[in-house]
């Protein structure tokens, strides 16, 4: 047989099978049974039960706590809080309703918030109804004194009138069937209907008293499952996910839960608990808008300043919801945006969907993009100086492009543009403006000063012609103005003993700064004469961007910033403290929204500024437009700004043949990559139509092969020879 035993104490636990079968060699050996076990270790007693008593222990508590954190468990919790909370809070609803009808407190109530919403003549109208429900009131309680009276002299007459009906009918039928038995037939007809009566009702009840509790818990649940009474933690995930419609109920929720003491104290001692605070919600564009007027003791500068956590409260993003200080005192405006909405696209610009679009400098307005509402918003840019900015790369180039755009479809207007980005953003208005600088360095920021101290001599010019008379239109346009401002750049002069003396710098901020006088001098008087002129700049400081500067403008304009103090610079202080606020915009993800100030654009009464998702209008399509642009105007021979360095002249048709080199044709894209590794200063903004102008220009216009436009390099040769022929041909035809 085999055995477990215990082992000593002090030796380790461990497993021993021992065989006790007598050795007999003569005698099979039987198989070998092995029992598992555990080794009980002798020692100190109850040691082993009080270990194992243990680890029962932490086994149920670790099964207590995944069973309690288990998603069953959850969701069985949430359904068990929020069923009970329907029924807690139907009866709190139908208990209201029913003290509100069998008391004045209703009428109090109204009386209370029409004191405070400054109307006497309705709270007057309260006070009438209420005093009438009281008089009304006591009549009937003065009622109740006489009525056991009324009651049982009301039975007795009651009875003896029906006994003498049912009597009287019992004559009739008796003297007609001529049967005196038939006098008492409607009585006893009665009688048996009364029992009847009783018999139903004896079967009903006991039904009706089961079923009575259950109805009434079941009205009790529905009341309060459509008052939307269980907390929000124990809705299901679709209901409580973030983008509910937003209700009167969760607005002043919000605003009594945005940590402001005076606030959340005045919402709890309303009698409507903060109803009286909101105007209608209304449906404007992509969201809805509500005014809420703060009660005394709060003030909207403290409301403006807690916008994240408003929106939190709402279940919205803080870019989905938008304040500022509507006209009246003490009153904020919000407007806030369904879930998502801000992240759909708006859709292409009216210039590109509307090839007859026209435009009209004096009357007309240029289709900028949508305001939040969803309404076009469209820009007066009559007589107007104008200034954006934002940080790098969030679309600034492109939505002062796009005025542009608008604009150059009237032929009238004379443009004159310095891009000081230099990598071709505006050189789709060749053709277009009388002037295009482009490039980063001194000597283009040396060409665009000069550039706006033209259009100050132009501007005095028109100044001092006779009355009456009548200019073109005349814009300037510099994009990327901080390089400007920044620049160190200072004009040079030689005196009469040769030395080099250094004049008045073209940059900085300071009353001497060249560019800054010029920019200065347009603001102050070229309105009057029709010149103005529009800035684009990063990231507005008192280095790059002077107040002076700033604060000539009529239309202010601005995208995504860092700070609340480059807000200020960019817009200026009235519209940030009335809550515009474009550092509140979204980096990267919010391109092209801009907030302006100013009276180029229709604002709201009272309201100093608004904010603009603009139209994007790309590159490729900017060319487009400018081609159909061209075709409406008279040519234009737009003067630029060497780029070379040097001044020297390249040639352009040269150096494509050198890239060619020995091979037969070539794919554009590969030639403008083989230009710009050539010579990067001449031909790194170089498009496919820079490169198709000159090829046309020379009679090798690229052609499409295998489904590419490709270069022929025998054309380009041609095109070389023939030139340099024509070349050596000039002076004897000259001399002739």
């Amino acid at each position: 047989m085999t055995e477990i035993i215990n082992l000593d104490a002090h030796r380790p636990r461990q497993r021993r099978v021992i065989d006790l079968t007598k050795h007999d060699t003569d005698a099979p050996t039987p198989p070998r049974e092995v029992l598992e076990g555990v080794v009980i270790p002798s020692g100190i007693p109850g040691q082993g039960k009080a270990a194992a008593g243990r680890a029962a222990l932490r086994y149920g508590a670790r099964a207590l706590r995944v069973a309690a954190t288990h998603d069953r468990t959850k969701t069985g919790a949430r359904l068990v809080a929020r069923h009970g909370s329907y029924v807690v809070g139907g009866a709190g609803v139908l208990a209201k309703r029913t003290w509100d009808g069998r008391s004045a407190a209703r009428y109090e109530r109204m009386m209370r918030i029409a004191e405070a919403a400054g109307n006497p003549d309705e709270a007057k109208e309260w006070e009438e109804r209420g005093r009438a429900f009281r008089a009304a009131r006591h009549q009937r309680r003065m009622d109740l004194l006489t009525m056991p009276q009324r009651v049982a002299k009301g039975t007795v007459v009651g009875t003896a009138t029906a006994t003498g009906g049912l009597l009287g009918l019992g004559v009739l039928l008796a003297i007609a069937d001529k049967d005196p038995g038939m006098v008492l037939a409607p009585v006893m007809g009665t009688i048996d209907a009364i029992r009847w009566a009783v018999v139903i009702v004896t079967i009903v009840w006991g039904p009706a008293l089961f079923l009575a509790p259950w109805l009434a818990f079941l009205g009790l649940w529905n009341t309060g499952r459509m008052r939307g009474a269980a907390p929000r933690w124990a809705l299901p995930a679709r209901e409580r996910g973030d983008g509910a419609p937003i209700t009167p109920s969760i607005v002043v929720t919000a605003m009594r839960d945005l940590g402001i003491a005076p606030l959340r104290a005045s919402i709890k001692a309303m009698e409507d608990n903060g109803a009286g605070m909101l105007s209608p919600i209304v449906l404007a564009g992509c969201g809805v808008e509500v005014d809420i007027t703060l009660p005394s003791g709060s003030s909207t500068e403290e409301v403006l300043s807690r916008r994240r956590k408003l929106a939190e409260n709402l279940g919205r993003h803080e870019h989905e919801v938008h304040l500022s200080v509507a006209p009246a005192a003490r009153t904020v405006r919000a407007w806030i945006a369904d879930s998502g909405a801000l992240d759909e696209p708006i859709g292409p610009s009216p210039l590109v969907t509307d090839p007859d679009t026209s435009a009209d400098y004096a009357t007309g307005r240029a289709p900028w993009g949508v305001d939040l509402r969803g309404d076009a918003a469209l820009v007066s840019l009559f007589q107007r100086h104008m200034l954006i900015t934002g940080l790098s790369n969030q679309g600034k180039t492109a939505s002062l492009r796009a005025l542009a755009l608008w604009l150059a479809h009237d032929a009238a207007v004379l443009f004159r543009i310095g891009d000081l980005k230099g990598i071709g953003d505006w050189r789709m208005f060749t053709g277009i403006a009388q002037v295009l600088i482009e490039g980063p360095t001194d000597d283009h920021v040396i060409a665009v000063t000069e550039m706006v101290e033209e259009g100050v001599e132009e501007m005095n010019r028109r100044l001092l012609a006779p009355s009456g008379s009548t200019f073109p239109p005349l814009v300037f346009i510099v994009d990327e103005a901080q390089v400007a401002y920044g620049s160190a750049a200072r004009d040079t002069y030689v005196t009469d003993n040769g030395t080099i003396r250094y004049g008045a710098p073209y940059g900085g901020s300071k009353a001497t700064s060249r560019y800054f006088q010029a920019v200065k001098k347009i603001h102050d008087q070229g309105r009057a004469v029709n010149v103005t002129i529009w800035e684009g700049t990063q990231d507005p400081t008192n280095e790059n961007l002077p107040k002076r500067s700033r604060e000539g403008n009529h239309i202010r304009a601005s995208l995504v910033l860092g700070t609340e103090s480059q807000a200020r610079m960019a817009l200026g202080d009235n519209p940030i403290d009335a809550g515009a606020a474009p550092h509140k915009l979204r980096q990267g993800l919010d391109k092209g929204t801009v907030v302006v100030a100013g009276d180029g654009v229709k604002l709201a009464p009272g309201q100093p500024a608004v904010t603009i998702r603009t139209h994007y209008i790309d590159g490729d399509t900017a060319g487009e437009l400018a081609e159909r642009i061209k075709a409406r105007r008279a040519g234009v021979d737009t003067r630029t700004a060497a780029d070379t360095g040097e001044g020297e002249q390249v040639d352009h048709l040269a150096d494509i043949g050198a890239v060619l080199g020995d091979a037969k044709r070539m794919r554009t894209d590969e030639v403008r990559q083989r230009l710009t590794e050539r010579n990067p200063r001449e031909y790194r903004t170089w498009t496919a139509q820079d490169l198709s102008r000159v090829l046309d220009a020379a009679g090798a216009a690229p052609y499409k092969s295998g489904g590419v436009m490709v270069v022929s390099a025998n054309l380009v040769r041609e095109a070389i020879d023939q030139r340099d022929a024509a070349a050596e041909d000039t002076p004897d035809r000259d001399a002739e």
